[in-house]
């Protein structure tokens, strides 16, 4: 009877969950009240067996949650309860607040991380299109966009005009053209030396100077017949000196 008054102390203790106390029942009630005594764990056999369960799946997730601090947290040294046959809430606790300070850490660190790479874009940015100041860099970044539309509608008419594929690289672009270049001067050459009626290039210069030559005095004599005969347009001459005969 001790034995069980002393447990009834325990179990009214302001420690002890509430579920573990209830006032007692039937036959086991009336003879506590013979004695004097009350007391309420007849069921208490069920819940020690509750808990017996649960301090089994304390066990089973003090070890899962090693394994987890083993993939997130490696250097971290090895728990010193790891041995031990009871395992407390405070040691699950201990192996959470690690693992949560490693999380937070590295979010930390990738905020830091993040914040150096977009300096590190910027600058070079700064360097590729000789930006001298942060306050440069949108104004260039417009300018940039800018002509980067532009010649994106050049190559595309350039491909449209040379019926060349929209995937042609502008090396073949640039070679077409050339190409074009080297056949109209070609013809331009062809049509001047049918003109001045001559094939080599000495020919060509001879009649240039012989042109430069006769020119001007012939421009003097056409000015001099105008003012004589007092017209001014040059068709008017011959039928002017016609009329004179």
């Amino acid at each position: 009877l001790k034995v069980l008054s002393h447990i009834d102390t325990i179990l009214r203790s302001p420690r002890a969950p509430p579920l573990i106390y209830r006032r007692s029942k039937g036959p086991l009630q009336s003879y506590v009240k013979e004695n004097g005594q009350q007391c309420g764990f007849e069921h208490l056999p069920l819940t020690i067996e509750m808990w017996a369960d649960q301090l089994m799946a304390l066990k089973d997730l003090h070890r899962s949650l090693r394994k987890l601090s083993v993939e997130l947290v490696p250097w971290h040294t090895a728990d010193p309860q790891d041995n031990r046959e009871s395992i407390r809430v405070e040691d699950l606790q201990f192996i959470v607040d690690a693992i949560l300070e490693e999380i937070e850490n590295k979010e930390k660190n990738s905020q830091t991380r993040s914040l150096q790479t977009l300096s590190g874009i910027v600058s070079h940015f700064q360097k590729l299109f000789d930006v001298n100041s942060l306050n440069g860099v949108y104004p260039r970044m417009n300018e940039v966009y800018t002509k980067l539309g532009e010649m994106t509608n050049a190559m595309r008419n350039l491909h449209e005009l040379l019926q060349l594929d929209s995937s042609a690289p502008p090396t073949v672009v640039v070679d077409t053209v050339g190409k074009l270049c080297d056949i109209i001067n070609k013809n331009v050459t062809e049509q001047v030396q049918q003109l001045l009626g001559t094939q080599d290039i000495l020919s060509i210069i001879n009649k240039l100077e012989e042109h430069e030559r006769f020119f001007p005095p012939f421009q003097a004599l056409v000015q001099d017949l105008l003012c004589l005969l007092e017209i001014s347009n040059l068709d008017d001459i011959l039928p002017v000196v016609r009329s004179l005969k």
